[in-house]
């Protein structure tokens, strides 16, 4: 009786624990279950009655076995729910102000034009990640417009999507800083990644999108912190906190390679992407570079 009565409370000890990871702070707990507390090896049985809320971290570590059954999941809101009852765009915004303003790598926001936020659907299911901002997007203020940009958007379009249908965003948000020359890029260093990452964590859990797709080796080392490579990685299903994640080449990577088996690569990443969202796909989509 001792082993399962202690199994019981470790088991209910540890699911009030993830319902606090998961920002639930009060659980509907009965006045006799309450009483109970006081006699812990005590099973009883109440009858429905009025509840009072008791704060998660208020419990003691032994709880009595009564309380697995007194926790009402009415009362506990479903993430979706949560999601549903705040205000996305406002805190999106907010979001976006606040990175606008960003200084916390003096040395960017001396040398940029522009943050360069993101762009597109916040409700998005689709996620693209890419690195930093180049020349354009710094111009501009948007991620991926230069040539890479031009050639994800046509990525895209072949899904038969549109970017105003997924949202576009990169490890960092200021263009790396490049002293003493007049044009080329740099990645971002590991010290400029951990700085900025938290806006793009932030985007995510606001856009809460089905799938992520990461774009070269930078971005997925940021949002995974694996080291692989690229090439490794490509086209195995990862997992970014709870989101399946995509590796694949970055479009520029497809402009220095012209090989139709790269382009191939890519496309068959998007492929899967695409079966995971349970879109349609067509035979002509299918055959995409493929020879003839």
């Amino acid at each position: 009786m001792a082993a399962a009565y202690n199994e019981l409370l470790d088991a209910t000890i540890q699911h009030l624990e993830g319902l606090k990871s998961c920002g639930v702070r009060h659980v509907a707990i009965m006045p006799e279950t309450l009483r109970a507390l006081a006699q812990p090896a005590k099973i009883i049985s109440t009858p429905p009655s009025a509840k009072t809320e008791t704060p998660v971290s208020m419990l003691p570590k032994k709880i009595a076995a009564p309380i697995q059954s007194s926790i009402s999941a009415t009362s506990i809101p479903s993430p979706a729910a949560r999601r549903a009852s705040s205000d996305k765009p406002a805190a999106f915004a907010a979001l976006r102000d606040r990175a606008l303003a960003c200084v916390k790598c003096p040395h960017l926001a001396a040398s940029r034009k522009t943050v360069v936020f993101g762009v597109g659907n916040i409700d998005a299911q689709l996620m693209f990640v890419g690195e930093a901002p180049g020349a354009d997007e710094d111009e501009q203020g948007e991620p991926f417009v230069g040539r890479a940009g031009q050639l994800l958007t046509k990525i895209i379009q072949a899904t038969g999507l549109s970017r105003a249908d997924v949202y576009i965003a990169n490890i960092l948000k200021c263009r790396p800083d490049t002293p003493g020359q007049s044009a080329g890029n740099r990645p971002p260093t590991p010290e400029e990644r951990a700085t900025c990452i938290p806006y793009l964590q932030e985007q995510i859990d606001l856009i809460q999108p089905k799938a992520i797709v990461a774009l070269g080796a930078t971005a997925v080392e940021g949002l995974l912190g694996k080291t692989l490579g690229i090439t490794k990685l490509r086209g195995n299903w990862q997992t970014y906190r709870g989101t399946p994640l995509m590796p694949t080449y970055h479009p520029a990577y497809l402009l220095r390679n012209q090989a139709m088996s790269e382009k191939r690569k890519v496309w068959e990443d998007l492929l899967k992407v695409m079966e995971k969202l349970e879109m349609p796909i067509s035979t002509k989509q299918r055959n995409f570079f493929l020879k003839a």
